[in-house]
């Protein structure tokens, strides 16, 4: 792999990390201003467990993406196909309840689904590439 796409790569998955791990903390530890920041303070769920538990989770992914960045790509394949995995799911529901009755608002999926498609689109690209190449 050329140093160009390896910086590639490791820039990627900083940034994934960067990403995922301030919204983990966001939602964990200021979840009311969150929702009411989004406009949707009214779709909060009473028990703030099930989210705590969600931003915790996206928490640890941001977490998984900073190991990835720093540590042999190749070796990590399998970590990387789990964060291929993980934004697939994470858009796919975003973009589902953004268009449900339960959470009507476009910046859920749009925003945060939208970005996680383009990091699900780049996290691929990384996988597949590491796949087919030489020594993997």
């Amino acid at each position: 792999m050329s140093p160009a796409r390896e910086s590639y790569y490791r820039n990627l998955f900083r940034i994934a990390a960067a990403y995922d791990g301030l919204l983990g903390i966001v939602f964990l530890f200021f979840p009311g201003r969150a929702f009411d920041a989004l406009g949707i303070g009214d779709k909060a769920p009473k028990f703030g467990g099930y989210v705590a538990l969600l931003a915790a989770f996206v928490f640890v992914i941001g977490f998984a993406y900073f190991l990835i960045s720093r540590g042999d790509l190749r070796r990590n394949l399998d970590l990387i196909l789990v964060g291929v995995v993980y934004k697939l799911a994470y858009c796919a529901v975003a973009v589902y309840y953004s268009f449900s009755e339960y959470l009507p608002h476009w910046v859920f999926g749009a925003l945060f689904g939208g970005l996680d498609f383009i990091f699900f689109v780049v996290i691929a690209e990384c996988y597949f590439y590491l796949k087919r190449e030489p020594g993997s």
